[in-house]
């Protein structure tokens, strides 16, 4: 009976990363074995332990065989008799398939180190292609590793490609599509995450909306990178800058979703995108079972982005309706994350990326002008029932006049 380190623990220490999991193997052991050393059994589907001490995941070693479709299709072989190797071997990317003794060596039967030189996500053996949810997994570390210089294998992408273009892709639910997808928001780079997608065929299949973007052209004066799926890449990219709120950056991700069905007669203009946008952000977020959080930013930016872009032009009344639509009297947080995703869609832009966004300054300060009319004061004034919101409203645009007066003077 031998354990080892293995997996993400190891990986981390080679890259001198903080290693935040430790996830063993143990060799040559029987579940009686492993139970009377104090070890609790928590696997449903293959045998995994918490230690009695650290509550660390120890697993046996075991095989896998694919019985059916999508990634629960497999059959698992567990014995004293399955080695580390094989163990090792049924990992999906070599820089996963590691392992380290209690004397600090390290097992290395598929050149993971190797590949960390060379930065590839590389698979470790042509059973990669039995689990799709696979392609999504190489695609969040590419997010995550993008930024110290790792890219996907040519060899493992063209697996990647086949698994998408087959129907394996269709048997992921959408409860793992969306666990993987947030918490590839939430690494360093995660547009490498649906740029991944897109060059193995996989973001069509997946996401639909956010596919049919790419090739659609926008208007040069405005968007000098012109497609609107490169656009789109770009917003994630710079709200990752911004911020690592999950609700910001899928925001900017699918805030122009409309683009995607603007009729071929009117392009590149994208009239009401807007608005056709909306029901696109819902049904995403319905079928992936999005939180609200998220879903509720995204289509407040989806539908009021532009009015955001704008803010300058607009009329003191059309500002407090942007206000209150976005209920920022209530959900401040919620306001703060509009206008970065706001700004993240204005410096998305080819050459724009370093430009400022004074209209996020404008609208901070004019919900705090706002701010200072307080229906409580206004009912001690003698205000009641919808007067005090009649009141509260003038009293408003009033300081939003005077706000605009001075911005313009």
């Amino acid at each position: 009976m031998k354990t080892y380190l293995v997996g993400g623990a190891v990986r981390d220490k080679l890259l001198n990363l903080k290693v935040y999991d430790h996830d063993w193997v143990v060799v040559g052991a029987t579940l009686e074995q492993m139970e009377a050393q104090g070890f609790r059994s928590v696997g449903k589907d293959f045998p995994v332990f918490l230690h009695p001490k650290t509550q660390e995941e120890h697993a046996l070693a075991r095989k896998e065989r694919k019985q059916g479709h999508g990634y629960q299709g497999f059959e698992c072989q567990f014995s004293p008799d399955v080695t580390l190797e094989e163990d090792l071997l049924r990992r999906d990317l070599t820089i996963n398939a590691m392992a380290q003794d209690s004397s600090g060596h390290i097992i290395d039967p598929y050149s993971g180190q190797r590949d960390i030189q060379l930065k590839l996500l590389r698979h470790v053996s042509d059973a990669f292609i039995e689990d799709p949810l696979r392609v999504l997994r190489v695609a969040r570390f590419a997010a995550r590793f993008h930024h110290i210089g790792f890219k996907v294998a040519p060899e493992t992408l063209l697996l990647m490609k086949e698994l998408a273009d087959s129907n394996e892709l269709k048997y992921l639910t959408p409860e793992r599509v969306w666990k993987e997808t947030e918490r590839a928001l939430t690494e360093t780079s995660p547009h490498i995450y649906f740029d991944v997608l897109q060059q193995c065929n996989a973001l069509e299949v997946i996401f639909p909306e956010i596919s049919k973007l790419f090739g659609v052209p926008q208007r040069k004066e405005y968007h000098p990178e012109v497609d609107t799926g490169i656009h789109t890449l770009m917003v994630l990219e710079q709200a990752s800058l911004l911020s690592d709120a999950i609700e910001v950056r899928f925001a900017a991700l699918t805030h122009d979703l409309g683009k995607g069905v603007t009729p071929e007669d009117i392009l590149p203009r994208h009239i009401g995108h807007e608005f056709k946008g909306i029901q696109l952000v819902a049904e995403l977020c319905t079928r992936l079972k999005v939180p609200n959080k998220p879903k509720e930013l995204a289509l407040l930016v989806c539908e009021l982005h532009t009015q955001c872009h704008t803010a300058f032009d607009l009329k003191p009344s059309t500002i407090l309706k942007l206000l209150n639509k976005l209920d920022c009297w209530r959900k401040p947080e919620r306001f703060d994350q509009f206008l970065l995703s706001c700004q993240a869609d204005a410096l998305g832009r080819t050459g724009y990326e370093t430009r400022p966004y004074p209209q996020a300054d404008y609208l901070r300060k004019a919900h705090q002008v706002c701010l200072t009319v307080n229906a409580g004061e206004l009912a001690k004034s003698g205000f009641k029932g919808a007067a005090i919101r009649e009141e509260q409203n003038k009293r408003r645009i009033k300081l939003l006049t005077d706000l605009k007066a001075t911005i313009n003077s």
